[in-house]
Protein backbone atom coordinates (compact mmCIF):
# COMPACT_ATOMS: atom_id res chain seq x y z
CA UNK A 1 0.00 0.00 0.00
CA UNK A 2 1.04 3.11 -0.75
CA UNK A 3 2.32 5.49 2.09
CA UNK A 4 -0.48 8.14 3.41
CA UNK A 5 -0.20 12.18 2.47
CA UNK A 6 -0.26 11.95 6.30
CA UNK A 7 2.04 9.85 7.06
CA UNK A 8 4.61 11.67 5.09
CA UNK A 9 3.46 15.01 6.10
CA UNK A 10 4.60 14.12 9.28
CA UNK A 11 8.18 13.22 7.87
CA UNK A 12 8.34 16.71 6.47
CA UNK A 13 6.89 18.12 9.79
CA UNK A 14 9.88 16.86 11.44
CA UNK A 15 12.65 17.32 8.94
CA UNK A 16 12.09 20.78 7.30
CA UNK A 17 13.08 22.92 9.91
CA UNK A 18 16.38 20.84 10.97
CA UNK A 19 19.80 22.09 9.88
CA UNK A 20 21.37 19.57 8.22
CA UNK A 21 24.53 18.07 9.20
CA UNK A 22 27.25 15.86 7.07
CA UNK A 23 28.15 13.38 10.13
CA UNK A 24 30.84 10.46 9.84
CA UNK A 25 32.25 8.31 10.25
CA UNK A 26 28.78 6.52 9.12
CA UNK A 27 28.98 4.11 12.22
CA UNK A 28 28.94 6.74 15.43
CA UNK A 29 26.16 9.36 13.14
CA UNK A 30 23.88 8.34 15.64
CA UNK A 31 20.22 5.96 14.80
CA UNK A 32 18.28 8.44 12.97
CA UNK A 33 14.92 8.88 11.85
CA UNK A 34 13.00 5.10 12.25
CA UNK A 35 10.77 5.43 9.79
CA UNK A 36 13.60 5.61 6.40
CA UNK A 37 13.42 2.13 7.57
CA UNK A 38 9.37 1.75 8.54
CA UNK A 39 8.10 3.85 5.69
CA UNK A 40 10.02 2.05 3.42
CA UNK A 41 8.60 -0.99 4.09
CA UNK A 42 5.28 0.27 4.21
CA UNK A 43 5.83 1.86 1.03
CA UNK A 44 6.12 -1.80 -0.42
CA UNK A 45 3.06 -3.29 1.34
CA UNK A 46 4.84 -4.65 4.68
CA UNK A 47 1.81 -3.89 7.20
CA UNK A 48 1.84 -2.83 10.98
CA UNK A 49 0.22 -6.51 12.90
CA UNK A 50 0.98 -5.18 16.28
CA UNK A 51 -1.17 -3.07 18.43
CA UNK A 52 -1.22 0.53 16.83
CA UNK A 53 -1.44 2.51 20.16
CA UNK A 54 1.70 0.34 21.45
CA UNK A 55 5.15 1.73 21.08
CA UNK A 56 6.31 -1.87 19.91
CA UNK A 57 5.79 -1.57 16.28
CA UNK A 58 5.80 -4.86 14.22
CA UNK A 59 5.70 -5.13 10.30
CA UNK A 60 4.91 -7.91 8.38
CA UNK A 61 5.53 -8.63 4.78
CA UNK A 62 2.51 -9.03 1.94
CA UNK A 63 3.22 -13.25 1.96
CA UNK A 64 3.75 -13.14 5.72
CA UNK A 65 6.82 -15.04 5.84
CA UNK A 66 9.00 -11.92 7.39
CA UNK A 67 8.49 -9.86 10.03
CA UNK A 68 10.28 -6.62 11.25
CA UNK A 69 10.36 -6.00 15.50
CA UNK A 70 11.05 -2.52 16.54
CA UNK A 71 11.06 -2.42 20.55
CA UNK A 72 12.18 1.24 21.34
CA UNK A 73 12.21 0.93 25.21
CA UNK A 74 14.92 1.85 27.50
CA UNK A 75 14.49 -1.94 29.41
CA UNK A 76 15.46 -3.45 25.94
CA UNK A 77 18.74 -2.06 25.36
CA UNK A 78 20.63 -5.08 23.66
CA UNK A 79 17.91 -5.05 20.80
CA UNK A 80 15.77 -2.93 19.15
CA UNK A 81 15.50 -3.86 15.60
CA UNK A 82 14.91 -7.70 14.75
CA UNK A 83 14.25 -9.17 11.22
CA UNK A 84 12.81 -12.58 10.99
CA UNK A 85 12.56 -14.31 7.68
CA UNK A 86 10.21 -18.25 8.50
CA UNK A 87 10.97 -21.46 6.92
CA UNK A 88 9.50 -22.10 3.35
CA UNK A 89 9.53 -24.97 0.77
CA UNK A 90 12.87 -22.93 -0.90
CA UNK A 91 14.18 -20.79 1.86
CA UNK A 92 15.52 -21.60 5.55
CA UNK A 93 14.92 -19.76 8.91
CA UNK A 94 16.87 -17.19 9.45
CA UNK A 95 16.85 -13.79 11.76
CA UNK A 96 19.05 -10.25 12.09
CA UNK A 97 19.05 -8.57 15.52
CA UNK A 98 20.48 -5.40 15.76
CA UNK A 99 20.89 -2.53 18.67
CA UNK A 100 19.44 0.70 19.43
CA UNK A 101 21.90 3.41 17.92
CA UNK A 102 22.59 1.33 14.54
CA UNK A 103 21.94 3.79 11.95
CA UNK A 104 19.07 3.61 10.19
CA UNK A 105 20.40 3.68 6.39
CA UNK A 106 22.82 1.33 7.11
CA UNK A 107 19.95 -0.71 7.97
CA UNK A 108 17.60 0.47 5.38
CA UNK A 109 20.23 -0.67 2.89
CA UNK A 110 19.59 -3.99 4.32
CA UNK A 111 15.77 -4.06 3.90
CA UNK A 112 15.78 -2.17 0.71
CA UNK A 113 18.16 -5.61 -0.82
CA UNK A 114 14.95 -7.68 1.07
CA UNK A 115 12.68 -5.67 -0.99
CA UNK A 116 14.00 -6.69 -4.65
CA UNK A 117 15.29 -9.55 -5.99
CA UNK A 118 18.00 -11.86 -5.17
CA UNK A 119 20.65 -11.60 -7.41
CA UNK A 120 21.54 -14.52 -9.88
CA UNK A 121 24.86 -15.61 -7.39
CA UNK A 122 25.24 -14.82 -3.23
CA UNK A 123 28.59 -12.29 -3.06
CA UNK A 124 31.58 -12.12 -1.17
CA UNK A 125 30.39 -9.55 1.52
CA UNK A 126 34.61 -9.00 1.93
CA UNK A 127 34.23 -7.55 -0.91
CA UNK A 128 32.37 -4.94 0.34
CA UNK A 129 35.01 -3.86 2.30
CA UNK A 130 36.89 -1.03 1.10
CA UNK A 131 40.83 -1.72 1.54
CA UNK A 132 41.63 2.12 2.60
CA UNK A 133 41.60 2.84 6.26
CA UNK A 134 40.37 -0.92 7.71
CA UNK A 135 42.93 -3.06 8.83
CA UNK A 136 42.81 -6.62 8.69
CA UNK A 137 42.89 -8.10 12.54
CA UNK A 138 42.53 -11.61 11.80
CA UNK A 139 41.63 -14.02 8.62
CA UNK A 140 37.99 -13.60 10.01
CA UNK A 141 37.99 -10.19 11.06
CA UNK A 142 39.05 -6.48 10.28
CA UNK A 143 39.00 -2.78 12.30
CA UNK A 144 38.11 0.42 11.13
CA UNK A 145 40.61 3.20 10.97
CA UNK A 146 39.47 4.73 14.49
CA UNK A 147 39.50 0.88 16.18
CA UNK A 148 35.73 1.37 17.14
CA UNK A 149 33.60 -0.73 14.36
CA UNK A 150 34.87 -4.17 14.04
CA UNK A 151 33.33 -6.36 11.12
CA UNK A 152 33.79 -10.07 11.88
CA UNK A 153 33.02 -13.50 10.49
CA UNK A 154 32.42 -16.21 12.87
CA UNK A 155 33.50 -19.79 12.53
CA UNK A 156 31.42 -22.01 14.42
CA UNK A 157 33.98 -24.64 14.65
CA UNK A 158 35.69 -23.07 17.04
CA UNK A 159 32.76 -21.69 19.24
CA UNK A 160 31.05 -23.18 21.87
CA UNK A 161 27.20 -21.55 20.79
CA UNK A 162 23.97 -22.50 19.99
CA UNK A 163 22.52 -24.35 16.44
CA UNK A 164 21.06 -20.73 16.02
CA UNK A 165 23.87 -18.74 16.46
CA UNK A 166 25.50 -15.94 14.46
CA UNK A 167 27.88 -16.11 11.70
CA UNK A 168 28.51 -12.71 10.71
CA UNK A 169 28.72 -9.75 14.07
CA UNK A 170 29.46 -6.61 13.49
CA UNK A 171 30.07 -4.24 16.73
CA UNK A 172 30.60 -0.35 17.38
CA UNK A 173 32.37 -0.02 20.89
CA UNK A 174 34.14 2.25 22.83
CA UNK A 175 38.17 3.06 22.56
CA UNK A 176 40.06 1.64 25.68
CA UNK A 177 43.64 1.73 26.78
CA UNK A 178 43.91 -2.00 27.37
CA UNK A 179 43.84 -2.75 23.94
CA UNK A 180 40.76 -4.53 24.43
CA UNK A 181 37.23 -3.37 22.76
CA UNK A 182 35.71 -1.19 25.48
CA UNK A 183 31.86 -0.32 26.24
CA UNK A 184 29.20 -1.71 23.00
CA UNK A 185 27.56 0.97 21.35
CA UNK A 186 25.73 -0.75 18.91
CA UNK A 187 25.39 -4.60 16.84
CA UNK A 188 24.35 -5.91 14.40
CA UNK A 189 24.58 -10.21 14.88
CA UNK A 190 23.27 -12.47 11.46
CA UNK A 191 22.34 -15.40 11.78
CA UNK A 192 23.90 -18.32 9.73
CA UNK A 193 21.45 -19.00 6.69
CA UNK A 194 20.99 -14.65 5.82
CA UNK A 195 21.39 -14.68 2.56
CA UNK A 196 24.55 -13.02 2.40
CA UNK A 197 23.51 -10.50 -0.04
CA UNK A 198 21.58 -8.89 2.61
CA UNK A 199 24.92 -9.16 4.61
CA UNK A 200 26.74 -7.76 1.77
CA UNK A 201 24.07 -4.70 1.75
CA UNK A 202 24.81 -3.81 5.42
CA UNK A 203 28.67 -4.30 4.96
CA UNK A 204 28.58 -1.73 2.26
CA UNK A 205 26.60 0.69 3.99
CA UNK A 206 28.92 0.40 7.32
CA UNK A 207 31.93 0.92 4.90
CA UNK A 208 30.86 3.88 2.97
CA UNK A 209 32.59 6.72 3.24
CA UNK A 210 29.81 9.14 2.22
CA UNK A 211 28.73 10.93 5.78
CA UNK A 212 25.18 10.80 6.76
CA UNK A 213 22.61 13.47 7.47
CA UNK A 214 21.60 14.45 11.02
CA UNK A 215 20.21 17.80 12.17
CA UNK A 216 22.25 20.29 13.94
CA UNK A 217 21.40 19.59 17.49
CA UNK A 218 20.72 15.62 16.79
CA UNK A 219 22.64 14.68 20.30
CA UNK A 220 22.04 10.79 19.84
CA UNK A 221 25.70 11.01 17.19
CA UNK A 222 28.96 10.08 18.92
CA UNK A 223 30.94 13.14 20.84
CA UNK A 224 34.07 11.61 18.11
CA UNK A 225 31.84 11.85 15.00
CA UNK A 226 32.62 15.11 13.26
CA UNK A 227 29.74 17.11 12.05
CA UNK A 228 29.53 19.72 9.15
CA UNK A 229 26.64 21.43 8.14
CA UNK A 230 25.85 19.36 5.03
CA UNK A 231 25.16 21.65 1.34
CA UNK A 232 22.07 19.59 1.32
CA UNK A 233 18.76 22.17 2.64
CA UNK A 234 16.13 20.18 4.42
CA UNK A 235 13.57 20.17 1.52
CA UNK A 236 16.24 18.17 -0.44
CA UNK A 237 16.17 15.69 2.19
CA UNK A 238 12.76 15.56 2.64
CA UNK A 239 12.61 15.05 -1.26
CA UNK A 240 14.84 12.43 -1.58
CA UNK A 241 12.84 10.24 1.44
CA UNK A 242 10.00 10.69 -1.16
CA UNK A 243 12.11 9.84 -4.35
CA UNK A 244 13.05 6.55 -2.04
CA UNK A 245 9.75 5.51 -1.32
CA UNK A 246 8.53 5.80 -4.78
CA UNK A 247 11.44 3.73 -6.48
CA UNK A 248 11.11 1.49 -4.01
CA UNK A 249 7.14 1.04 -4.66
CA UNK A 250 7.76 0.85 -7.75
CA UNK A 251 10.38 -2.23 -7.42
CA UNK A 252 8.17 -4.33 -5.21
CA UNK A 253 5.41 -3.97 -7.87
CA UNK A 254 8.14 -4.97 -10.96
CA UNK A 255 9.46 -7.69 -8.69
CA UNK A 256 5.01 -9.20 -7.77
CA UNK A 257 5.19 -9.12 -11.52
CA UNK A 258 7.77 -11.23 -12.32
CA UNK A 259 6.79 -13.67 -9.58
CA UNK A 260 2.91 -13.58 -10.43
CA UNK A 261 2.92 -17.34 -11.94
CA UNK A 262 1.58 -17.19 -15.39
CA UNK A 263 -1.68 -19.21 -16.52
CA UNK A 264 -2.38 -20.85 -20.00
CA UNK A 265 -5.50 -21.90 -21.09
CA UNK A 266 -5.60 -25.77 -21.19
CA UNK A 267 -6.14 -26.82 -24.96
CA UNK A 268 -9.58 -27.57 -26.04
CA UNK A 269 -10.71 -30.97 -26.13
CA UNK A 270 -11.29 -32.35 -29.32
CA UNK A 271 -14.77 -32.26 -31.26
CA UNK A 272 -16.51 -35.39 -31.23
CA UNK A 273 -16.69 -36.83 -34.43
CA UNK A 274 -20.61 -35.82 -36.38
CA UNK A 275 -22.98 -39.50 -36.15
CA UNK A 276 -23.21 -41.22 -39.02
CA UNK A 277 -26.59 -40.45 -41.27
CA UNK A 278 -28.65 -43.39 -42.12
Amino acid sequence: MPMSRRQRAEYEKTHLWRVPYDTSPRYLAGPGDARHVTHGLAATGWTRTSDPLNPHMVLTSPDLTRRLEFTPEPGHLSSWWKLTSLPTDTDPYWWIDLGQLVPVEILGSLTDALLGAPPAGQPDPWQSVPSAGWSREAENKVLSADGMCTIELRNRRYLPAPDDAPAWHIETHENSFDGHPGRRIWHASFHENTPAHLVNAFVAALTDTTPLVRGMYDSAAHHTAAKTQSRLTSERVVAAHNTRLDALRAQARTVRRQQRPTTTQPPAPPEAPAPARC
